[in-house]
């Protein structure tokens, strides 16, 4: 760093940001996304409906919910007709006598 005006001119600049909600953070990435990156970050800090629509189909794309019920029901219900064939019913038994 270079003196202690530029440290503390930094230091308000990083203050003015979080007041407006604005985080400064590093990416790592292909050299031929830096623009995209870089316009896609100008896009959501606007923060306005369009921002949040992107939010929601980016969100969805990058980070499904994985949380969802019957999502191994689902799988089997698309997976091709060799499944269909399965008997996957439980058979019933009585429970068995023991001597005590």
């Amino acid at each position: 760093m270079g003196s202690a005006a530029q440290a503390r001119a930094l230091k308000n600049y990083r203050k003015r940001l979080s007041k407006q909600g604005m985080a400064r953070f590093e990416v790592l990435g292909l050299d031929s996304d830096r623009e995209l990156v870089r316009a896609f970050a100008r896009r959501l800090a606007k923060n306005d409906a369009e921002a949040e629509e992107i939010r929601a189909s980016v969100g969805s794309k990058v980070a499904p919910d994985t949380r969802k019920r019957g999502g191994i029901l689902a799988m089997l219900r698309s997976a091709p007709p060799a499944f269909a064939e399965l008997d996957l019913t439980r058979v019933r038994v009585d429970p068995r006598e023991i001597e005590l």
